[in-house]
């Protein structure tokens, strides 16, 4: 069974993360078959450690995490690998697949630089 984690980066603000649980909702709209779950990496409840947990004790054995983080710093480049790889020790079972952080899609650059335009009316 196979399961997506949005990740993003936690804030103490809980409004923040409403933008990556919109998300979440939109794929589940798309396909109510698809399994998906947003964890964060500090700050913000629930943390992946224990999303994936969760996912594992219902019998996932293949989770794809997308960070949802536009740029590309230390805990993009650093800090998430590092968790998943430690996380994948704790499982070894289970197939991780770390994609790279939305703001690195060429489709994801594309549509902001469209927002970002200025209107013609």
């Amino acid at each position: 069974m196979n399961a997506t984690i949005l990740f993003g980066h936690g804030s103490s603000d809980p409004s923040w993360r409403a933008p990556i649980d919109k998300v979440a909702s939109t794929m589940m709209a798309a396909d109510p078959l698809v399994l998906v779950r947003c964890a964060f990496l500090e700050r913000t409840e629930p943390d992946m450690a224990t999303i994936v947990a969760e996912l594992v004790q219902t019998g996932v054995n293949q989770i794809t995490i997308v960070p949802m983080f536009l740029g590309v710093g230390r805990h993009a480049r650093e800090d998430i690998p590092l968790l998943v790889s430690t996380i994948q020790g704790v499982y070894p079972s289970v197939n991780f697949q770390l994609k790279p952080s939305v703001g690195e899609e060429p489709a994801v650059i594309e549509l902001l630089a469209q927002l970002a335009m200025p209107s013609t009316c």
